[in-house]
């Protein structure tokens, strides 16, 4: 099911990633179109019982944006905040589940930072670039893909040659010094398709400290190659690779005052995903032999610290070796299994003015895990799914999960309804295992998840959808501050106090409902999604007990109209609603609810060259995602797209 607002922003521009091919009236996706995340395996999306929306390379082209975050920010159920401008800290939440319980996957590589305090992913360097498509699949989804799918699933494939040769330029530059250049090399032969990209983006940027005067700059340098090689008919070989590394600068809290304000800190991070794959089609059964590996290098400098420049340096690497195979059984039923093993490291430390060598904090971690699911045509139009998972973790032990799933086509696909109900775990992360705030008898979060929906269409041109989703979560992993003259044990380590530690403490509920709905009225397209989120921290004890859950908007909203003309140019408005939230537990601080417009337009000058431009932002609106940081206020921005 392809996102309302992106799919109508689509024809905007009329062009994909590296090829301006004009594109005609898309009102929704097709209900044949072919999912991928739900099952690990693609599926017609009128038998996937699950909520998923797509994006393709249209969409994300028309969208216009740099940044993924800002992407999937115009999707239903998803929401961001970011620690000030492009660069900041980004934190995205699906349904109102926590940041680091979304599982994040490039190109068949799960994306996860075991150095980071909850093993989440940071959205920061995650430029659209080369990417081709990405499938946002709501809802827990532990059992296929393991430890963090609590919330969901974000699965981003970069794109691959289709052409003997092609290749893609863009160009962009805007408001705040912003420049931003991409190009794209590639070839689809016999026996070989291959594709090289590589992207550099620069900005002056705003201050990160929302009082601040000075600007805090961003810069990324990306690159990313892929190469399936058919050695035999029956054996291929897929070699994947993506890097990038963006410096950051931000504000801190320096001293005397200790208080937030300018200073000239800044970051780096430095991301590298590897993916080397072996498929063997044996006709009925396709199998896949795949080895993972990602490592991520964070470094935080402050040049005004005398002592040491750096205050923070880590490193998070993942290992991961994988099996699955789809074995066709007939017509109507699929099974997917496989198993995997995965071993992850961490290495951190935080040097200061009062320890400037101290000795750094390292943790290690496998786990190993095994999934089966069923998927068959039981009565004509109606499509189940069932699945289960075992998993077992080095320190906490097993874990056993399931799922089920149901979608039913009717009056010949215009009407589909859809129920899942799934399981999700996390387990305890290395820092929250192994840090100096670390806690070994930690237990992993679980959670139980429901959805049901129904979608419609009619007269050739409409279409409207609703699901309703609820999801209970226990266990959740909390940081516990140990106050002066608290006699909790673990308020000590090894005879030395410490000022916290990492504890089971937290129970959470979230339901909601979201809306889709659009209208192709020939040059003119209008389409809106509405998600209404109630989440509480429901925990038996504490003062937390009944409030609402951090950064988490009751209410989001999009609406996106367009206007075409025959010659594909184009102009469109688009609206953003997010309502107002809580920053803290105790929601005792609100973040102010806010609008957004954004306007955009294009022009095709040849089939292979589109000239566009934006305003961001266009009444210049003062918001917050994230206490005491800014947000960008209204920028124009142009560009060119040329391919050949």
């Amino acid at each position: 099911m392809k996102t309302l607002l992106l799919s109508t922003t689509a024809l905007l521009c009329g062009v994909s990633t590296g090829a301006l091919a004009q594109v005609g009236p898309i009102a929704a996706a097709s209900v044949s179109e072919l999912i991928v995340t739900a099952n690990r395996s693609p599926q017609q999306a009128d038998r996937v019982g699950q909520s998923v929306t797509v994006l393709d390379a249209r969409d994300i082209a028309a969208s216009q944006v740099a940044e993924v975050s800002t992407l999937l920010a115009q999707t239903p159920g998803v929401t961001v905040s970011r620690n000030g401008g492009i660069g900041g800290a980004t934190s995205l939440r699906i349904r109102g589940a926590e940041t680091d319980q979304t599982v994040v996957v490039v190109d068949g590589v799960k994306l996860n930072d075991p150095s980071q305090a909850g093993g989440g992913y940071n959205f920061a360097n995650l430029l659209a670039g080369d990417i081709a498509r990405i499938e946002i699949l709501r809802g827990a989804q532990s059992t296929l893909w393991g430890s963090q799918a609590i919330g969901g699933v974000v699965n981003i494939v970069t794109a691959q040659a289709v052409e003997p040769f092609e290749g893609s330029l863009q160009l962009e530059a805007g408001a705040r010094g912003t420049a931003y250049a991409r190009a794209a090399l590639g070839g689809k032969g016999e026996r070989l398709a291959w594709r090289l990209a590589a992207g550099r983006f620069d900005t002056d940027g705003d201050s990160a400290y929302r009082l601040g005067s000075e600007t805090d700059g961003y810069e990324n340098t990306g690159f990313s190659g892929r190469a399936e090689i058919q050695a035999a008919d029956a054996v291929s070989f897929d070699l994947r690779a993506v890097y990038s590394k963006g410096k950051n600068d931000f504000d801190g809290f320096p001293a005397p005052a200790f208080a937030f304000d300018d200073t000239r800190e800044y970051g780096t991070t430095e991301d590298f995903v590897g993916y080397a794959v072996v498929n063997f089609d044996l006709g009925a059964l396709k199998n896949r032999v795949a080895y993972g590996y990602t490592r991520t290098d964070r470094r935080n400098l402050d040049p005004d610290q005398a002592v040491t420049p750096v205050t923070f340096d880590a490193r998070g690497e993942n290992r991961r070796w994988e099996y699955q195979g789809v074995w066709t059984v007939s017509e109507a039923w699929t099974a997917t299994f496989g198993a995997e093993s995965e071993e992850a490291e961490m290495r951190t430390v935080s040097p200061s003015a009062f320890s400037p060598n101290p000795p750094p904090v390292r943790g290690k971690a496998g786990i190993d895990g095994i999934y089966a699911q069923v998927q068959g045509e039981v009565i004509d139009g109606l499509t189940l799914t069932a699945g289960l998972r075992r998993d077992s973790h080095d320190t906490f032990g097993d874990q056993m999960l399931g799922q089920l799933a149901a979608a039913w086509s009717l009056n010949d696909g215009d009407t589909v309804l859809r129920a899942s109900f799934g399981q999700g775990f996390k387990a305890p992360t290395l820092f929250q295992l192994y840090s100096d705030f670390g806690n070994l008898a930690l237990a992993p979060e679980e959670a139980d998840g429901w959805d049901a929906g129904i979608e419609h269409r009619f007269a050739g041109r409409f279409r409207v959808a609703a699901t309703w989703f609820q999801r209970e979560t226990e266990n959740q992993i909390d940081f516990f501050s140990c106050t002066v003259g608290n006699t909790n044990r673990l308020c000590q380590r090894n005879g030395v106090p410490r000022f916290g530690f990492y504890a089971n403490t937290a129970r959470t509920k979230a339901h909601g409902v979201e809306l889709e709905g659009s209208a192709d009225l020939g040059p003119l397209t209008v389409s809106a999604n509405y998600t209404w989120t109630d989440t509480e921290n429901v925990s038996p004890q504490g003062v937390n007990h009944g409030k609402r859950l951090t950064r988490r908007p009751e209410h989001l909203a999009n609406i996106l109209a367009t206007y075409r003309w025959a010659n594909d140019a184009s102009i469109s408005g688009a609206i953003r609603h997010v309502g107002a939230s809580f920053d803290n537990a105790g929601n005792t601080y609100v973040l102010q609810g806010h609008t957004l417009l954004d306007l955009r337009a294009s022009y095709p000058l040849t089939g292979a060259l589109e000239v566009y431009g934006r305003v961001e932002n266009v009444f210049d609106d003062d918001y917050e995602t994230t206490r005491n940081y800014s947000s960008p206020g209204r920028g124009a921005y142009v560009g060119v797209r040329a391919k050949f």
